[in-house]
């Protein structure tokens, strides 16, 4: 059960400020009933909440795909540069982040949401979550170099990279999916077959592929079938 109050904040009806100025206004009712005390207690998905006569749909948590565009940064905060959070500042949520991170100058699906635990499991790197990317080059890549992506490769670290899947798409563009998430991973594994990433997307992640209506910059909430395939 939770307070009123909690309950439509949490429905991003207003602030609790406001939730409170709305209550006394005789604005929200409870089954039927005018309740006007913050404190009273709500069942979630049980009680049926209105306000200002509409029904009100409680979520605890929130999942957005956003479609990042180049040149925006992963991060809610920055002093320099446009953030993905403020990409969806007109969602009237303010506690979202993104789930990973894309370099500044690389486009695609990122996944925005206010749950944190989703965000570790998806990040853990136990869980070895895919992640696929369309890749341009500047260069051919050989088969020999495709293979030595397949396999793992070393890219300066303790260990090789787990073995991705590289499928070619022309010589010089490709679909690469990885398991994991090291810092400019595609890049370095491209670099050590001796390639150079000219474009780079990422156009699915944990079973969820990059809505193409979505145009660069745009977001919309994750519809129930993608909720479900990140949240088992």
């Amino acid at each position: 059960m939770l307070r009123l109050d909690k309950f439509l904040c949490d429905a991003n009806i207003g602030s609790r400020s406001q939730v409170k100025a709305f209550l006394k206004k005789k604005a929200v009712k409870v089954n039927g009933e005018i309740i006007d005390k913050p404190e009273f207690k709500v069942k979630e998905g049980q009680d049926k909440v209105t306000f200002q006569g509409k029904e009100v749909e409680y979520h605890k948590y929130v999942y957005y795909m956003l479609n990042k565009p180049k040149g925006v940064v992963s991060a809610t905060k920055d002093n320099l540069c446009e953030t993905v959070t403020d990409l969806l500042k007109d969602s009237g949520y303010d506690d979202l982040f993104p789930v990973g991170r894309l370099d500044k100058d690389t486009e695609g699906l990122l996944i925005m949401t206010n749950d944190g635990e989703l965000a570790h499991r998806l990040l853990s790197p136990k869980k070895h979550v895919d992640k696929v990317y369309y890749v341009e080059l500047d260069n051919a890549l050989t088969e020999e170099g495709r293979r030595l992506l397949e396999a793992g490769i070393d890219i300066g670290e303790e260990k090789p990279t787990l073995p991705a899947k590289a499928e070619r798409i022309t010589e010089t563009s490709l679909y690469l999916t990885l398991r994991e998430g090291k810092y400019h991973q595609v890049k370095r594994m491209l670099k050590a077959v001796g390639c150079q990433v000219a474009y780079l997307k990422r156009i699915a992640m944990g079973g969820i592929s990059l809505d193409e209506s979505l145009p660069s910059g745009g977001y919309r909430e994750l519809t129930k079938e993608e909720r479900k395939r990140i949240l088992l």
